[in-house]
């Protein structure tokens, strides 16, 4: 039993000194890995002192620029604030500078608009309606010692006319015009404010005032009319314009209509008129007073024939001012009938007692007539009279 034991012990003595080795070596083997471990995380510990060292240098960079970048947007906010100033301030003067622009160019529209008014008064104001009778004109030919030969044909028709518009006033109802045969008379009266004329049992005022015309106008027209030429007129498109004028060539040659030998032709095929030009004159004054000729085209036409001529105007002279002799008396009350009044006004101003004087003639007519008054000149004073 004691072998038995002791055997038993000293078993369990190698195996307990196997189990500690086994230990040992595993605890030796658990430190290499822990010392692997620990080489490791320290390895990775480094490392990430490293990153978070660069990470820190990478921040503070970043933090740098972002500052940075914040002062650059602080100066960038602020000069588009004063670049947004000055926008605003330029906007405000071009709105100022456009505003007095929009009101200049009304102001001138409304100067240009009472321009054209004016303009179109003063055109009607020279602007002469009038129907001129059929006078006869008796024309003059050169000396014939002085007249060269050939002078006669080669040269026009000319005439000179003068127009020479009279002056007028236009007359309202309730005035009248006086025409006294001395200037002074009229000049005497015009100092007076008010006249009071004796009218049957009362007595009315009228107040005499200076006649203002409206301008009046003379001029020359010279007038030249070819002896050569003969316009025609309203002739049909029915044939080119080549064989157009070679018919009218031919029917303005042939003397049994009135025509003559021609030199020329000359046809507008998209007006329809032409101009013919004979050798000799006197066909051509002849035609005109017809007014119309028979034309051979595929059938006979009539077109019209008139006179060329060419015009000037000359010596244009405008007049205004005011009547030497004439006045015009103002506010008269249709007390009576308008004779009997005109012969009360004329028995007034002839007296010498009222600072009146010869009357050369007088006019009145009452409301509501309207009267046109020419005024003509006088050949000895050469004053204005009625």
């Amino acid at each position: 039993m004691a072998e038995v034991f002791g055997s038993r012990s000293l078993n369990d003595k190698k195996e307990g000194g196997l189990d500690k080795d086994g230990e040992l070596k595993e605890a030796r083997r658990e430190l290499e890995e822990w010392k692997a471990r620990f080489e490791k995380a320290d390895d990775v510990k480094a490392r990430l002192i490293l990153e978070k060292l660069t990470e820190d240098d990478a921040k503070t960079n970043a933090q740098q620029e972002m500052n940075a970048c914040v002062k650059n947007q602080q100066k960038t906010q602020d000069e588009f604030n004063e670049s947004m100033r000055t926008v605003q301030d330029e906007i405000q003067k071009l709105t100022r500078y456009n505003q007095d622009l929009l009101e200049k160019l009304k102001r001138c529209q409304d100067e240009l608009e009472a321009k054209k008014t004016e303009s179109r008064k003063l055109k009607q104001k020279f602007k002469i309606y009038a129907q001129i009778p059929d006078t006869e004109v008796k024309f003059i030919s050169p000396n014939k010692e002085t007249r060269e030969e050939g002078d006669e044909d080669s040269q026009p028709i000319r005439g000179v006319f003068t127009i020479s518009q009279r002056a007028a006033v236009l007359l309202q109802g309730g005035q009248a015009l006086i025409t006294f045969e001395e200037e002074k008379v009229a000049r005497q009266i015009l100092k007076i404010a008010k006249c009071s004329v004796s009218c049957e049992n009362s007595s009315l005022d009228v107040k005499p005032r200076r006649i203002t015309m409206d301008p009046a106008v003379k001029f020359e027209v010279h007038l030249d009319v070819s002896r050569k030429e003969l316009k025609i007129s309203n002739v049909p498109d029915v044939m080119p314009e080549e064989r157009m004028k070679d018919r009218l060539e031919i029917s303005f040659s042939r003397p049994s209509r009135g025509g003559g030998e021609v030199e020329k032709v000359e046809y507008d095929k998209n007006t329809g008129t032409g101009c013919v030009t004979f050798l000799q004159p006197g066909v051509t004054e002849s035609l005109v007073l017809r007014g119309r000729y028979d034309v051979e085209l595929d059938t006979e036409v009539k077109v019209q024939v008139g006179p060329i001529y060419e015009y000037q105007l000359r010596r244009f002279q405008t007049f205004c001012g005011c009547p030497k002799r004439t006045i015009l008396l103002d506010d008269i009350q249709d007390m009576v009938d308008e004779e009997d009044l005109q012969d009360h006004l004329e028995i007034h101003f002839q007296k010498p007692s009222n600072s009146g004087g010869e009357i050369e003639s007088i006019k009145y007519i009452a409301k509501p007539k309207v009267l046109q008054a020419f005024l003509c000149e006088s050949t000895e004073e050469k004053d204005d009279s009625l």
